[in-house]
């Protein structure tokens, strides 16, 4: 076999009829403003844990959205909950509240830090 200098990566497509929606499902009960997110970085780019964890809210919420919950617990265990992104949002998301409603939903224990 002939190397051309590049190699295939496996598909990253979603099958999103088989995804597993429901952490997203709870948050937007518990906070509605989760589905207001337009997706448009503002967070990342002032996130102070962003360069070295890759931590976001929009990534975090397109990760819920996409069944990804091993790459969430990841990146909310790398939020310290600086509140920065709450400053930049655009639609006036409280995405502080939003990061620790997550947590509780998911048993991770974040609550004594804000």
């Amino acid at each position: 076999m002939m190397e051309f200098g590049f190699s295939l990566s496996p598909s990253s497509a979603v099958d999103l009829d088989k995804v597993d929606t429901s952490r997203f499902d709870r948050l937007v009960e518990m906070e509605p403003q989760a589905r207001i997110c337009i997706g448009c970085g503002s967070c990342s780019a002032t996130c102070t844990a962003e360069p070295y964890s890759g931590m976001s809210v929009r990534k975090v919420l397109l990760g819920l959205q996409r069944g990804r919950d091993a790459e969430v617990d990841r990146m909310l265990a790398a939020c310290m909950l600086c509140g920065k992104c709450t400053m930049v949002c655009p639609r006036g998301i409280n995405t502080r509240h939003l990061i620790l409603s997550l947590c509780r939903i998911s048993g991770k224990g974040k609550e004594g830090k804000a």
